[in-house]
């Protein structure tokens, strides 16, 4: 088993490849957001169900990022608890 401060330094190591994982997501976020803004550009006052669907469907890629990024953070939050235990 390794010892203390190899634990540590792996739990560092992995808390920042999923540092990083959260900025990917966010600069995904962004463009999902300028694509939300270019569609409701594009369709402006269209009431095709295809355009609404589309709509939904961004916003809830949204949300799912923004779901995925908490998660991450809690992952983080619980192996600094463990970390910080050692």
């Amino acid at each position: 088993m390794p010892g203390v401060e190899e634990i540590r330094a792996g739990i560092a190591l992995a808390n920042e490849k999923a540092s990083a994982s959260i900025a990917a997501l966010q600069q995904a976020a962004q463009s999902l957001e300028e694509a939300q803004q270019s569609l409701s550009m594009a369709t402006s006052g269209s009431s095709q169900p295809e355009v609404s669907q589309a709509h939904g469907l961004l916003a809830e890629a949204l949300q799912g990022i923004t779901g995925m990024q908490s998660t991450i953070q809690a992952s983080m939050s619980s192996a600094d608890s463990y970390s910080a235990r050692l």
